[in-house]
C-alpha cells in the first residue's frame, strides 16, 4: 500500500474514532443534562438554569455518592460539574480543535469512569451505573462497554499525536518550508 494511501487510512480511521467518542461524551453529557420523565424545561423568570435540569443534575449527583468514592462535600459539586466537562469535550471532539490535548482530556476521564466502575463492581455494589443517564445498572455488561471505551480513547489519543507528528515532518520536508528556510 502507497504511504499516501496509508496515511489517508489513518486519517479516515482517526476521524471515525474520534466521531464515536464524540458521541459517547455528548451521549453521557445528555444523559445527565436531560429533564427526568416529570419535569418539563422551563424557565423560571430570573433563573438561569431550568429547575428540571436542577433536578436531573440533583439525582444525578444521588448516584454518584452511591459510588462511595467522593467525600460528600465533593459529590454535589462534582455532579453539577461533570456534565458540562462532558459536553465540552464531546463537542470538542466533534469539531476537531484542539485534538491532542482534548484526547488527553477525554482519555483521562475514561480512565477515572473506568476506574470507578470497576472498583464499584469489585465491591459488588447494587447501583446505578449514571453513566449515561438514570436506570443503568452496573453490571458485567457496563465493565465491558466501559472498557471499550477507554480502548478506544487511547487508541485516538495515540493516533491524533501520531497524525501531528506526521502532519509536521510533512510540512517541514516540502519545497515550500525549504524555500522558507533560506
Amino acid at each position: 500500500m502507497p504511504a499516501s494511501t496509508q496515511w489517508t487510512a489513518n486519517r479516515v480511521l482517526l476521524l471515525i474514532g474520534r466521531l464515536c467518542l464524540a458521541i459517547v461524551f455528548l451521549a453521557a453529557a445528555y444523559g445527565k443534562l436531560r429533564p427526568l420523565n416529570a419535569t418539563p424545561w422551563t424557565l423560571h423568570s430570573l433563573e438561569v438554569t431550568p429547575s428540571s435540569l436542577n433536578l436531573s443534575m440533583t439525582f444525578f449527583a444521588m448516584q454518584l455518592d452511591s459510588y462511595r468514592m467522593l467525600p460528600a462535600w465533593a459529590v454535589s459539586p462534582f455532579a453539577h460539574t461533570l456534565p458540562w466537562v462532558e459536553l465540552a469535550v464531546g463537542l470538542l471532539l466533534l469539531f476537531g480543535f484542539a485534538l491532542r490535548y482534548v484526547c488527553i482530556a477525554a482519555t483521562l476521564l475514561l480512565t477515572i469512569f473506568y476506574g470507578a466502575v470497576i472498583h464499584s463492581y469489585a465491591m459488588h455494589l447494587a447501583i446505578n451505573c449514571g453513566c449515561f443517564g438514570p436506570n443503568e445498572k452496573l453490571d458485567a455488561w457496563t465493565l465491558v462497554r466501559d472498557g471499550l471505551f477507554f480502548a478506544l480513547g487511547i487508541a485516538v489519543t495515540i493516533g491524533a499525536f501520531l497524525m501531528h507528528k506526521r502532519n509536521r515532518a510533512a510540512v517541514s520536508s516540502s519545497p515550500r518550508a525549504e524555500l522558507s528556510a533560506r
